[in-house]
Parts: structure tokens; C-alpha cells; sequence
């Protein structure tokens, strides 16, 4: 096997190792970035959700306090508030979703579903948790989602969900006596939860990594090239010379000079060879005297 044959494979191989480590690495950087800027919107869009909760709890809901001695007005609750704008963003982005979802909700749309209980247990068992991040599939793709615990810490929050009879009547009326009541404070009684797509994201990813890996298979082909050829002009071609001119010398042949200027190991060789060339000269006519 040729030496240039040798040291392709060998570059070959370096570079299949070298370009599979590269690839893994960066496949978990990516995803890891687009995971955290995913991540990122959820948090923004449970900040939307909390801020819109606010207002309407502190601006909303005292203006309609009259109005609620005779009816009802879910516009003062501010998690309906909340669900009510991030389900207008719903209609312009299908695949984003907000959810108070309770163990135990007053608005029988709020329960939970079977994976969302799943997270509120996971809170009640780990009470010092304050976010939980997690995957799972939607009919639409994979999706990742925030969610946080909704714990009532203020007594006066209770007013609404201790008993039906401590109630207001018009809430009763228009939700029933079954749902909403025998809440606790300091209770995990459910959690907010926003779902964000990952698809998109992680297709961006995948993009970027085809291009990070077509830049780097293209420059371990040029590194590639420039090393053969440095091989072949260096090493292979002065070497392919020398050992020609060796097996004219060795037959008895007139063979040229040669010479290699410089101080490398190649142009030491070449003088090397030229002073066993010249000695093996001197010892022939010294026989053949």
C-alpha cells in the first residue's frame, strides 16, 4: 500500500471520528439553545398571563363589585381574565396554550386533564419547587411547557371557595355548589401551564447543524487537499526520485544527480545519498584498478 494511500485512510478516519464528536456536540448545543428560547417565550407568555391577572384583580374588579350583587361578572376573576387574552393569542397561534388548570376548578373548563395532574402532584411533593419544565406530544408536534404552582397564601382570596353557602349567590348560581369549594391556603390546588411548539425550533436547529457540518466536512477537505499535496511535493515526489535514481545505481546505470536544497530531514537524506553515491563510485574504480 502506497504511502499517500496509508495517509488518506488514516486522515479519513481522523476525520469521520472528528466530524461525528463535532456533530454530537453541536446537535446538543442547538437543541439545548432552541430548548432555552423556547423556554424563554413561555415564560414571557405566563408573565403576560400574570400581569393581565393583576390588573384585573386591582383595576377590573373593583369597578364591577356593584354589578356582581346581581350578577355574576366571570370578567372580574382574574385567571379568567388572563385565559381570555392569551385565547385571543390562541386564534393568530393555534399551537400556544395557556391553562389555570385546578384539581378542583369553579369553571368546569379549568380542570385539569390527566398529564396536568400529574404535574400539580409532582408540586404537592416537592412544595419548595417553583417551575417544572417538561416535553410531551400534541397533535401537532412535540411541545414543551412551563407550569407553576397556584398556591392562595391570602385568606381574603378564599371569600369565594371556602363553602357554597359563604359563597356569593350569583357565582353559585351560575356554577353550581359542586366546584370550587373547600380550598386551602398554602395548598397546591393547581398549577398554570403555558405550551409552547417545538417543531419550528427545532427545525431552525437542525438547519443550523447541517450548515455547521457542511462547513466543517468542507474544511477537513481543503486541510485535506493542502495535506496531500504538501505530501506529494515534499515527501513523495523528491522520495519517488531518489528511489529511482537508487535503483539505476544499484544496476550499474549512469543515473543524474540529485539534490534537494534545504535542511529538512528530505534534504538530508539527498546529501546522504549523494556521499554513498560518490563512495560507492570511488570503491568501484578502486576495484577496477
Amino acid at each position: 500500500m502506497k504511502l499517500l494511500v496509508k495517509f488518506n485512510l488514516a486522515f479519513l478516519l481522523v476525520f469521520l471520528l472528528g466530524l461525528a464528536g463535532s456533530t454530537l456536540v453541536a446537535k446538543n448545543m442547538l437543541q439545548d439553545v432552541a430548548k432555552a428560547d423556547v423556554a424563554d417565550r413561555a415564560r414571557l407568555l405566563m408573565e403576560k398571563a400574570n400581569a393581565v391577572a393583576g390588573y384585573t384583580a386591582t383595576q377590573i374588579r373593583p369597578l364591577l363589585a356593584t354589578q356582581m350583587t346581581y350578577s355574576f361578572l366571570p370578567q372580574s376573576v382574574p385567571s379568567y381574565s388572563a385565559h381570555e387574552v392569551l385565547a385571543a393569542l390562541k386564534k393568530v397561534y393555534p399551537e400556544y396554550a395557556y391553562k389555570a388548570a385546578m384539581l378542583n376548578p369553579t369553571n368546569p373548563r379549568d380542570r385539569a386533564v390527566a398529564w396536568e395532574e400529574d404535574v400539580i402532584t409532582q408540586f404537592k411533593n416537592q412544595p419548595e419547587r417553583k417551575e417544572f419544565i417538561g416535553e410531551r406530544e400534541t397533535p401537532t408536534g412535540p411541545a414543551l411547557y412551563i407550569a407553576k404552582p397556584i398556591i392562595i397564601t391570602n385568606e381574603a382570596c378564599l371569600s369565594c371557595h371556602s363553602t357554597p353557602d359563604a359563597a356569593p349567590k350569583t357565582l353559585v348560581d351560575r356554577y353550581g355548589p359542586s366546584g370550587g369549594f373547600g380550598w386551602k391556603t398554602n395548598e397546591t390546588l393547581g398549577v398554570q401551564v403555558v405550551s409552547i411548539p417545538m417543531d419550528v425550533p427545532m427545525k431552525q436547529a437542525n438547519h443550523a447543524l447541517l450548515v455547521v457540518v457542511g462547513l466543517l466536512t468542507a474544511v477537513f477537505a481543503l486541510i485535506g487537499a493542502a495535506l496531500n499535496f504538501m505530501l506529494w511535493k515534499l515527501v513523495i515526489q523528491p522520495v519517488s526520485k531518489l528511489s529511482a535514481i537508487a535503483d539505476k545505481v544499484s544496476l550499474g546505470e549512469e543515473a543524474p544527480e540529485f539534490e534537494v536544497k534545504g535542511k529538512d530531514e528530505i534534504g538530508v537524506l539527498s546529501e546522504s545519498f549523494g556521499r554513498m553515491r560518490k563512495s560507492l563510485a570511488t570503491a568501484m574504480k578502486m576495484l577496477g584498478e
